[in-house]
């Protein structure tokens, strides 16, 4: 009876400091039986619900709930983007789709250099340079041909994207304020300028966004499939904009692109069974080491956020990122020892010099060097049905709406995916990290990421579906909000809304968010030879969302009854689950 009581206290006081402090709001959470969809907004998430209730499975919602984001949230829903998606069949195979963008065949190594060989500012990231080959259209149809039901058609999953695209939806505060936040860089393409910005009479919360030339698009798409998209009349459309605009993107480029399908990274923890992305994804591998060098301590002993285990996390954290630097890349150009890495044996090595009482230098560790961070700007969505199946995707424009430039008559937004390449090997980049020659430009090369789409089984059946955007904080914050399921046995709510920390080996600092734990938790942490760094503030963002990252959209299901729950984190202003 002690014992219960001082747990139900700790609970209550935790979560009094920790997680009510998120003032911006909570998560939001829903029940279904049937089916259910989390997205970063609701009418995205609504539409997955709706294509589930014409008969449609988890697969043929994600992919529907990925082309209404392209239409809602056009600074990371996309069809000029790429990604991941991982996918559990009600008949029990797992598989990790790779639609990552690829180099165009007339990229190089020194393309981002001036004539003295110095880093061009800004080549990388804005205008036509930027972008590499979109994956994404090619991405869903391939998840909606091969694992979807086959009771419904392409043209029904599309249908709802076209039709908020071309009837419109109302405008957000969170969107219009990222609208006005980029309105230099979206008014350097005039496309961008009269769709976006409104022909320089800005948007403002609540007025009607109608997209005709995206609408188009998604009709084409619907009568042609993938293939107009790389072979027909929009893949003209880009080819045409690309060079009117001095990109690189050819006819060539679009027809070569091809989906790859990937054996999942599968790592066991706690008696759960877990499939993750493997490279170009350094997301699975580095969430592997990190369970498995979590596993032999008792967490929920220790305490959420006690100064013993943000030590401890924070230590894990840093060795999984010294390999991430040092080993990873796209597996079809570098050598990835993929199955070393992951070994029980080699990750128990990684903590063989952990100390307790002191920080590890990561100065100290084994060097390597550091591949380019990405973005935070990307978005994450998951959906699972009644039967089974179970969708987890992250996809991406990578930067805030790409590199700014909407294809002419076509109505959409291109990435700037190569600036997550090496611009030159061993300077340090726009977040002062070095990088490396496993992640140089290569035609046809996919850049390495940190995506991280998951899925949990417990006794061979689905358990949770989780992933988040936030470049490299991607994994920490899968990682934290597993722990905080599995571990610490918090409602799915909870376990998101909970503050949190992240250390990337380099620079060797812990960034947090507020409220992660008492000043007395933090001293004792700096006593222990911690740094604590401040968040960089994102111009796009207010003061205080730029205090927090991730957004987990998250859905779990409950192994007796079937009851599937749906949280999306509220770190994300539109976000919310759907489900019935």
């Amino acid at each position: 009876m002690l014992r219960s009581l001082r747990r139900l206290l700790k609970f209550y006081a935790l979560f009094s400091v920790c997680c009510l402090p998120l003032a911006f709001a909570q998560s939001s959470s829903l029940e279904a039986e049937n089916g259910m969809v989390v997205s970063t907004h609701h009418l995205a998430s609504q539409v997955g619900v709706e294509i589930m209730q014409q008969g449609g499975n988890a697969i043929d919602a994600a992919v529907a709930t990925g082309f209404a984001l392209a239409v809602v949230s056009p600074q990371n829903g996309n069809l000029g983007g790429g990604g991941f998606m991982m996918i559990h069949t009600a008949a029990g195979e797992t598989v990790a789709l790779d639609f990552r963008e690829v180099a165009p065949l007339a990229a190089t190594a020194d393309m981002y250099l001036d004539a003295d060989r110095n880093v061009a500012a800004g080549r990388s990231t804005l205008g036509y340079l930027a972008n590499g080959v979109p994956g994404t259209v090619a991405g869903l149809e391939h998840a909606w041909r091969e694992y979807g039901s086959g009771a419904v058609t392409w043209a029904e999953v599309l249908e709802p994207a076209r039709r908020l695209a071309a009837d419109g939806f109302t405008l957000s505060r969170a969107l219009v304020n990222l609208l006005h936040s980029k309105r230099e860089d979206l008014a350097t393409n005039a496309t961008s300028a009269r769709i976006f910005l409104h022909n320089g009479n800005l948007f403002e919360s609540g007025d009607h966004f109608i997209q005709p030339e995206l609408a188009a698009t998604l009709a084409r798409l619907q009568r042609h499939g993938a293939r107009d998209f790389y072979e027909g009349e929009t893949a003209r459309l880009i080819v045409a904009d690309q060079t009117r605009g001095g990109g690189l993107i050819t006819l060539a480029d679009l027809s070569a692109y091809a989906v790859v399908e990937r054996t999942p990274v599968r790592a066991l923890y706690r008696g759960f069974e877990f499939f993750t992305m493997p490279p170009p994804s350094s997301g699975g591998i580095a969430l592997a080491q990190m369970l498995g060098m979590l596993e032999p301590y008792d967490l929920q002993t220790i305490g959420l956020n006690s100064t013993a285990y943000i030590h401890l996390v924070t230590e894990v954290m840093r060795r999984a990122f010294r390999d991430r630097a040092e080993y990873l890349g796209d597996p079809d150009f570098f050598p990835v020892p993929q199955t070393e890495l992951i070994q029980p044996a080699y990750i128990q090595r990684l903590m063989a010099n952990f100390d307790p009482t002191r920080t590890t230098s990561s100065d100290n560790l084994p060097p390597g060097l550091i591949l380019p961070a990405e973005s935070s700007e990307t978005t994450h969505f998951s959906a699972a049905d009644s039967d089974g199946n179970v969708a987890s995707c992250t996809y991406t424009l990578n930067g805030n709406f790409g590199n700014c430039m909407t294809v002419a008559g076509a109505g959409f937004l291109m990435n700037n995916e190569m600036d997550d390449f090496t611009a030159k090997i061993g300077v340090k980049n726009m977040f002062g990290l070095i990088q490396g020659e496993a992640n140089a430009i290569v035609p046809r090369k996919r850049p390495l990421s940190s995506m991280t789409p998951t899925i949990v089984l417990r006794a061979g059946k689905p358990f949770l579906a989780t992933g988040a955007p936030g470049g490299p904080t991607i994994i920490t914050t899968v990682l934290q909000v597993l722990l905080n399921v599995i571990d610490h046995q918090l409602p799915l709510n909870l376990a998101t809304d909970a503050p949190r920390f992240h250390h990337q080996w380099q620079p060797d600092d812990i960034k947090s968010e507020p409220f992660l734990a008492s000043i007395d938790t933090l001293a004792a942490l700096e006593a222990k030879g911690h740094v604590f760094a401040l968040r960089r503030l994102y111009a796009e963002q207010s003061a205080a969302a730029a205090r927090y990252w991730g957004d987990a959209e998250s859905i779990q299901i409950d192994p007796k009854t079937g009851l599937l729950t749906g949280v999306s984190d509220k770190r994300s202003p539109n976000a919310a689950p759907a489900g019935f």
